[in-house]
C-alpha cells in the first residue's frame, strides 16, 4: 500500500456531489463501505489487481449507494494504490463443500499488500490529480 499525498486529504463534501464527480471518472463506491466510513475505489489494471482508493468518514448525514436522497457529508483521507495477489487456478486447500460453497465463493488475497510497481504509482497518481482537478471544478 502506497499512500498518495493529495490536497484532498481532509477536503470536506457533499456524499452525492462526490459520487458524482467520481464515477464520472470510473470510481465506484468500495463494497466495504458503511454508515460511518468507506471508499471510492477505481480499478488501474484489466485484471482487478491494482487499485486506487479514496476512503473517506462520514461527518454528517447518512450515506446511501441506492439513492441520491441523503443528506451526508464525507470528509476525504489519504488516497492510496494498492495490489492485491489471487492464486491462480484451483485453491489446493479448498474442500468441496456444499452448504459452505454458497457463503464461500471468493478466495482470499494470496498477498492482500503486494509491492506497487512504480508505474501504478504514477497511474494513481494522475488519476487523483484528475480527481482533484475535477472536484474543484464541481466546487
Amino acid at each position: 500500500m502506497i499512500a498518495i499525498h493529495s490536497p484532498l486529504e481532509g477536503s470536506e463534501h457533499d456524499f452525492v456531489q462526490i459520487k458524482r464527480v467520481l464515477e464520472k471518472q470510473g470510481f465506484v463506491l468500495g463494497g466495504n463501505w458503511d454508515y460511518g466510513s468507506g471508499s471510492f475505489d477505481l480499478n488501474l489494471d484489466e485484471e482487478n489487481k491494482v487499485w486506487l482508493r479514496l476512503g473517506f468518514e462520514v461527518l454528517r448525514g447518512n450515506i446511501d449507494d441506492q439513492t441520491e436522497d441523503n443528506d451526508a457529508s464525507v470528509k476525504l483521507t489519504t488516497p492510496y494504490v494498492l495490489r492485491h495477489l489471487y492464486r491462480e487456478g484451483n485453491d489446493p486447500a479448498a474442500q468441496a463443500r456444499t452448504i459452505g460453497a454458497l457463503f464461500d465463493q471468493f478466495q482470499a488475497p494470496v498477498d492482500p499488500d503486494a509491492e506497487v510497481h512504480d508505474k501504478w504509482i504514477g497511474m494513481a497518481e494522475e488519476q487523483i490529480r484528475r480527481a482533484e482537478d475535477q472536484l474543484i471544478t464541481a466546487r
